[in-house]
């Protein structure tokens, strides 16, 4: 395998460790399947071939590869939820959604290395004994969809997929699955439902969790471009090897997506846990702007709670309990949720000192409340009204008990929805207030309290109403 030379101005940092990403962006590779074979592709695949499927879920699993789609749930303990009883077609279905506010970095694994992606797929669907795998896609992401489509031929023609791959007797056919775009889609049983053919209304669980009940009722593996790819690095590093990367809990690389006011914002692939907060903003990205102050951080994707610059966290470090400030935070899941945010998909957005905070709150409702789909009451009328609440409030005519309400709208739809949307859309409210709140507050006025907030009561109170 050849030494990568990249472009000069993607060159990658010391401190990245490039697995999934050691392909992206060299001057010396395309996206063909002949550039891959050369590189030493779909040797893992063969290799796969020739063990027992359930010792690859059991690598998996001891290598503690937790999914990077946003939950970061143990990917071979997923799955291991089929039935062992299971008389069923099985499913796999690769998510490259990719719908998280903040996030990046899928479609340029699809762009730039889709069979790397492929070859996940492939050794995945053997490992849970799937013989159809979808790639469900997003339609903002026509090229990839075409690259995709490209790859499958070649890989088919070469023997990778299809009938009887490499003579082993496994068939894989792969489909690529164009969704209409929408976040709700992101999540594994609404992506389900659109595959289906139908609106994408998230499922209740129990009972349709998709490793036992999922697409067309039969058990369904649903995971992200990124945690496939990882399977083949799996692999060829062996378990053990793979769980020595990364911290405990917290193995192997992630690929962070920074984004905001940082002087070079961008991709990141480092080993989880092993880059502090400050060290992603002062080392790889850079630091800050000139002249401005960190005042926030949203670390997961624009779902996650925003973390203020000025917060004191309290951690457990082996059995001592420490307190840490914000760019002490180690970039690792369990630390993340310590903090009372997650590290979600790998978003990272950086804010400063010249951010209205009302502003950057109202943008986020705006976005989910467009989202939402509309299946759960509690979802369907909050997120409308936190962002005409909060819009209200940007606008200048907001009063000072309406942050008092955007704040009881966002509690009453947490825990009271089907999926996670209803924490997705509430959370960033939650947090906006609770951090920021003075600022927000600091933006309305006593004199609006007594002001009409809708067009017909303003008619009525100029005498000019139908």
């Amino acid at each position: 395998m050849s030494s990568p030379t990249y472009r000069e101005d993607r060159q990658p940092h010391p401190r990245e460790r490039r697995m999934i990403f050691r392909n992206v962006d060299r001057t010396d590779y395309d996206p063909s399947i002949d550039c891959y074979l050369r590189d030493g592709g779909y040797e893992l695949l063969k290799k796969a071939l020739g063990m027992e499927p359930k010792d690859i879920t059991e690598e998996v699993k001891k290598s503690g590869l937790r999914g990077r789609g946003g939950a970061g749930f143990p990917t071979g303990v997923k799955w291991g939820f089929i039935p062992p009883n299971n008389t069923k077609p099985v499913y796999l279905i690769c998510n490259a959604d990719e719908s998280e506010p903040g996030t990046f970095k899928d479609r340029y694994i699809i762009h730039q290395d889709p069979h790397q992606l492929l070859e996940g797929i492939a050794i995945s669907s053997f490992a849970v004994g799937a013989k159809v795998a979808f790639i469900y896609i997003r339609e903002e992401f026509p090229e990839g969809a075409e690259i995709l489509e490209r790859a499958i031929a070649e890989a088919e023609e070469k023997g990778f997929l299809g009938k009887d791959i490499q003579g082993s007797g496994f068939d894989l056919e792969v489909v690529v699955h164009r969704g209409a775009g929408a976040y709700i889609c992101g999540e594994e049983t609404g992506l389900i439902e659109s595959l289906e053919g139908k609106r994408p209304y998230p499922r209740i669980k129990p009972p349709y969790f998709p490793a036992a009940l999922g697409l067309y009722m039969c058990p369904t593996i649903v995971n992200n471009v990124e945690s496939l790819c990882h399977v083949k690095h799996v692999l060829a590093m062996g378990a053990e090897e793979y769980a020595k990367l990364g911290t405990p809990r917290n193995t192997g690389t992630r690929i962070l997506c920074v984004s905001g006011d940082v002087v070079k914002p961008g991709y990141f692939e480092v080993e989880v846990g092993k880059v502090t907060m400050g060290e992603v903003i002062h080392d790889l990205c850079g630091g800050l702007k000139p002249g401005r102050k960190l005042k926030a951080v949203i670390p997961g994707g624009s779902s996650a709670k925003v973390l203020s610059a000025d917060e004191r966290f309290k951690i457990k470090r082996g059995d001592d309990p420490v307190e840490i400030g914000i760019e002490d935070i180690p970039m690792d899941f369990d630390t993340m949720a310590a903090c009372g945010s997650m590290a979600g998909s790998g978003g990272v957005i950086i804010m400063d000192d010249s951010r209205d905070m009302a502003w950057v709150l109202n943008n986020i409702n705006e976005f989910y409340a467009h989202e939402s789909c509309g299946q759960c009451t509690p979802c369907r009328e909050g997120s409308l009204w936190m962002k005409k609440i909060s819009a209200r409030i940007v606008k200048g005519d907001g009063a000072p008990e309406d942050v008092d309400t955007l704040l009881s709208v966002a509690d009453q739809i947490e825990g009271k929805t089907i999926c996670a949307f209803g924490e997705a859309c509430s959370w960033p409210t939650q947090s906006f207030v609770k951090k920021f709140g003075d600022e927000i507050k600091a933006r309305t006025s006593g004199e609006n309290a007594s002001r009409p907030v809708n067009k017909e009561t303003e008619l009525a109170a100029a005498g000019l109403a139908r």
